[in-house]
């Protein structure tokens, strides 16, 4: 009961919630104001009936939770002072990556931002967008119930990897996309991050296909009536994202029945453009006009020439385009092109 009240009190995630300092200089959190906000004494602890030790560990605990967040409210105040944060797009959507060569690449990325935290806390962002040969993954606890097949010999590859969710499916006409943020130059919040993510699938459905896309309440993902046409997962380690959202444009859809697709055994999954081709929506449009958009800064950008909606490829590369600009605009960012090697295999 106490460490339920406790966590409550000292919820220090959302930045929103935490006082900006008084100074018009650094515009910064002082650790001082914090600690005297929201560090209770161990006398106050006591009082509440936790022990000695769990004082002590909850001490060091909002110690250094408070740093955190002062250091990246201080490092967010000094980005805006400078602009828009700067993200690196790999734009790979019309290549197969292997998915062990894109998930090596996350983790070298994350890994190399979480051991230079304090050292480089404002390193630039990644995203990429690429597809993958057909794959299955599964998330960190993942159940062997929804698999309709022997694990030992699955159809086609099967990875379990750290994200969360159940099993899918990634394979080619489905556009990946993997975000690598900093969240604390963001909003340090898991929740808003995936509201984030399927905000981006459903703004750029729309931009693409006038079709409108829709969130389910209490699951994640994006729905168009009663199919799923995308899939988020994802992992924050330090506050640092990877994995994403997967997109099923022209995607074979046969493969997701040897699983339950995330889970949900009572949804069924789609692709975009199986349900534009059954006139399953309305308001439809059935040629994309010549349109040209171009993200914040003018150094990313792409052209859309007029092709026909039942053509996968041209489909492809639509949603491909909305899909990064509607992530440039949800998140914020200026997309630039990439200094570091992106995840396409060296052999």
């Amino acid at each position: 009961m106490h460490s339920i009240i406790i966590r409550k009190q000292l919820n220090m995630y959302n930045c929103s919630s935490w006082p900006q300092s008084s100074s018009s200089g650094s515009g910064s959190l002082s650790i001082s104001i914090a600690k005297q906000q929201y560090l209770y004494s161990s006398s106050s602890l006591l009082a509440m009936g936790c022990r000695r030790r769990t004082c002590r560990l909850l001490r060091i605990r909002v110690e250094n939770d408070t740093k955190a967040v002062a250091m990246a409210m201080e490092n967010k105040d000094q980005l805006h002072r400078r602009g828009v944060r700067k993200c690196e797009c790999h734009d790979l959507y019309d290549v197969l990556v292997p998915y062990t060569d894109a998930w090596n690449w996350q983790k070298l990325l994350v890994e190399g931002r979480s051991a230079t935290l304090e050292r480089k806390p404002d390193l630039v962002d990644s995203v990429a967008i690429l597809q993958h040969p057909s794959v299955y993954t599964m998330g960190t606890r993942s159940s062997e119930r929804f698999l309709h097949f022997d694990k030992q010999n699955p159809p086609f590859d099967l990875h379990q990897t750290e994200r969360g969710g159940e099993v899918t499916y990634h394979g080619p006409g489905q556009l990946v996309m993997y975000p690598i943020l900093n969240l604390r130059f963001y909003k340090m919040d898991l929740h808003w991050y995936l509201r984030s993510l399927e905000e981006v699938v459903i703004r750029a459905i729309w931009s693409a296909c006038g079709v409108r896309a829709s969130r389910i309440d209490g699951l994640t993902g994006v729905w168009i009536g009663d199919q799923k046409v995308a899939a988020i997962g994802v992992r924050v380690s330090r506050w640092i994202t990877y994995h994403g959202l997967a997109v099923n444009v022209d995607v074979d859809i046969a493969p997701f029945k040897n699983i339950v697709p995330c889970g949900i055994a009572n949804k069924s999954v789609g692709n975009i453009i199986s349900l534009l081709e059954l006139g399953l929506t309305s308001g439809i449009q059935h040629e994309f006009s010549h349109q040209q958009c171009r993200d914040t800064s003018g150094n990313y950008s792409f052209e859309i020439e007029t092709s026909k909606i039942n053509d996968a490829k041209a489909l492809l590369k639509v949603i491909h385009h909305c899909l990064v600009d509607e992530f440039s605009k949800v998140f914020e960012v200026e997309l630039v092109v990439p200094t570091l090697a992106g995840p396409v295999s060296s052999s």
